[in-house]
């Protein structure tokens, strides 16, 4: 029975949790401070913390994210294969690995997925497998897999959460997950501190090197640091629109040592030329919003400000790429890069369909000037304040 929950709550997250954004923002219900009123203020006393450390390596690509003993060197840039799970067009997987392995031998050596990302795990077997059969060991020495474990709301056992983790490593062929990103959906269940415990068990036993999050908010954030589960990073929305985490989250951040992992910088590709200059108001005049992240992103830039306002961040960007000889979505992912607590940021990779190498290789070589920074803050700073519209980081996929 527990098995059949779990395949028909997978099927449910399949889905994908952008759907949840699918209902009105004005839904939300928060103070004036920005502060969700079911929840009330977080405290910011943050007690018992310890300090963990992230560190930039010689080469700019890369930075290790650590917590204690716990340690894990990513390239700054993260290929996000969230695309592959439907929505975006089909894929072949022959076609997948051999792009994956394009992206390996150009740098971009890190990859994004989750359990509820269609064949996402198994693709990374297929390429991973191709690595160790076709590349340098070197290459595989760089290689690195995170994964997402989204569970069903069930009681979180030793035993569950081991055979759920199973799964993963076995679809990605590892031994050791390089990183483990957990998502819980209820915060009123705490059954995710039991997980988390769990997590760091598997851990210490070698299944998992280290143990992260993804969607959290400051709050849990405290209390799961505080009960000493070692996690580096927290992967949350961030772009020049939404800057959320650059509030309650980066203070805490900036005290604990814990690193930021962002997706959604790009937009899903609203952050870019193709949507400079265009009404998508008017049937067929622009490009379709026609993608699950799309769609996701374009209700970011309703509650934001709307799509005239949208068009003005983007004629900003336009000048300072154009000084600068690159895309809009080069800058919009640097800027990212260069707020605090920020390790890394997620590109999506259609795998197969296209791809964005050249674009994503400019970012380790471009630096905003002061004048860049303050045009984007400018401009980004005629929207609303998400943190007040939405509530912090993770708050979108949570029904108020």
């Amino acid at each position: 029975m527990l098995l059949l929950l779990e395949s028909y709550y997978r099927h449910l997250r399949g889905l994908e949790m952008s759907e949840l954004l699918r209902h009105s923002l004005s839904k939300f219900t928060f103070t004036p401070n920005g502060t969700p009123t079911r929840r009330g203020t977080a405290t910011r006393r943050y007690k018992h913390l310890r300090p963990c450390q992230c560190v930039a390596t010689q080469d700019n690509r890369l930075i290790v994210v650590k917590n204690g003993n716990d340690s894990l060197d990513i390239c700054r840039v993260v290929n996000g294969m969230w695309q592959t799970s439907g929505g975006w067009g089909r894929i072949d997987r022959n076609a997948a690995s051999d792009a994956m392995l394009k992206y390996a031998d150009a740098g971009l050596t890190t990859f994004d997925m989750a359990d509820i990302y269609g064949p996402a795990e198994d693709l990374y077997g297929i390429f991973i497998n191709r690595v160790r059969r076709e590349r340098p060991p070197e290459l595989l020495e760089q290689v690195r897999g995170l994964t997402k474990w989204v569970p069903p709301p069930v009681k979180m056992t030793s035993s569950y959460v081991r055979d759920s983790i199973n799964v993963s490593r076995k679809r990605m062929d590892v031994d050791s997950l390089d990183m483990l990103q957990f998502h819980w959906w209820d915060y009123s269940n705490t059954g995710y501190i039991d997980a988390l415990k769990h997590l760091t068990d598997l851990k210490n036993e070698g299944k998992i090197k280290t143990v992260a999050l993804t969607n959290f908010d400051t709050e849990r954030l405290q209390i799961i640091l505080e009960n000493e589960i070692p996690v580096v990073s927290n992967q949350v929305q961030h772009s020049i629109v939404d800057m959320r985490p650059q509030q309650r989250m980066a203070e805490l951040c900036q005290l604990t040592g814990v690193k930021l992992i962002t997706y959604g910088t790009v937009m899903g590709g609203l952050l870019s030329e193709k949507f400079l200059d265009t009404n998508i108001n008017i049937p067929f005049a622009g490009p379709a919003i026609n993608t699950p992240s799309l769609q996701k992103y374009k209700r970011m830039v309703d509650a934001w400000g709307g799509w005239g306002l949208f068009q003005g961040l983007l004629r900003t960007l336009k000048q300072v790429a154009t000084k600068h000889g690159v895309s809009i979505s080069t800058v919009a992912v640097k800027y990212v890069l260069d707020q605090s607590a920020v390790a890394g940021s997620m590109v999506g990779v259609r795998l197969g369909l296209s791809d964005h190498i050249r674009d994503t290789n400019a970012i380790f070589s471009l630096v905003l000037d002061e004048e860049d920074v303050n045009s984007i803050k400018e401009a980004a700073g005629k929207g609303k304040d998400l943190l007040k519209v939405i509530g912090d980081c993770g708050d979108e996929y949570r029904r108020a």
